[in-house]
């Protein structure tokens, strides 16, 4: 565990630098208050856990949540060195991470889209293709029934979740070319695919979407299925994986109060009006919403 630490240390400092100021900055402005509740880690999860937020400051206003971004490693570390209460995460724990008996649950999956420029010819991909083109095995698009154009392959950064369950899912033995372009984030990697042509890029589902004031890509169909909520559901799209909240020990007091409210009904339905696909289990409320007296 010491060395597990180590290892991420700069990344936590980091972290806990961001949230004193987010903390320091609410109490100027009668915001946050001392008992606010931190969530930090992926930046995958952490646009819909802001939107969630939102909703859950109007139903109870006494009740402060803060949210930090910084990656899904960085959140867990951040819950293992007390800086947040709850981790996002879009990628499943580790070996060394159950092994430490962290607490976990699935708030909703997400699946991963793989995006290119709307202007692209290719409509579909298999997923022996994509990890070719990953690899650098294949690097003009017409290997794949498109023009005659180089590849550029958009990648998320190491330690990235999204990236692991790239990685887990699609390259599996085969490792992503280091030529790759790097972005730290699923909004970023939205933006270049969105202004190359010659880009693809792999990113969460939701934001495929047409978005407000942003340039559209175009997901493309994997193994002949569309990227939908029912696609995966039935198993036909393969490309998931989990959200996941992450505590050392099961949540209690105010932490607990925002998880069930994110695992309420209300809460799955704002996750699943924003694109994802709500938890199968509600495993602290049953899905039969909360009470303010559970905190």
């Amino acid at each position: 565990m010491k060395h597990y630490i180590q290892v991420g240390l700069l990344s936590v400092l980091l972290l806990s630098v961001n949230l004193l100021s987010s903390c320091m900055a609410g109490k100027a402005h009668g915001g946050l208050n001392p008992t606010t509740v931190i969530v930090a880690g992926s930046t995958s999860v952490q646009p819909y856990v802001e939107i969630l937020v939102e909703e859950y400051r109007l139903l109870y206003p006494d009740n402060a949540v803060g949210v930090q971004g910084g990656g899904s490693s960085a959140g867990i570390r951040a819950v293992l060195n007390e800086i947040a209460e709850i981790g996002m995460s879009s990628r499943a724990l580790n070996q060394e991470e159950k092994e430490l008996g962290l607490w976990s649950v699935e708030i909703a999956l997400d699946g991963l889209a793989i995006v290119v420029h709307p202007d692209n010819k290719v409509e579909n991909l298999t997923m022996e293709q994509v990890r070719d083109i990953y690899s650098r095995k294949i690097t003009n698009w017409s290997e794949v029934n498109g023009e005659d154009r180089k590849i550029h392959i958009i990648s998320r950064e190491e330690g990235s979740g999204t990236r692991s369950a790239f990685q887990d899912l699609v390259m599996g033995d085969e490792m992503i070319a280091p030529r790759a372009i790097v972005q730290n984030s699923n909004g970023a990697v939205r933006q270049l695919v969105s202004s190359d042509r010659n880009a693809i890029g792999f990113i969460s589902l939701g934001l495929a979407e047409p978005q407000p004031g942003l340039q559209p890509v175009k997901a493309l169909n994997l193994d002949g299925f569309s990227p939908t909520q029912e696609n995966v559901l039935s198993g036909e799209y393969e490309l998931y994986r989990a959200f996941l909240f992450i505590s050392e020990d099961e949540p209690t007091g105010a932490a607990r109060h925002f998880v069930s409210f994110v695992l309420s009904e209300e809460g799955q339905r704002i996750l699943s009006g924003e694109g994802l696909i709500p938890a199968r289990e509600m495993a602290l409320t049953g899905g039969e919403g909360v009470s303010d007296e559970e905190v």
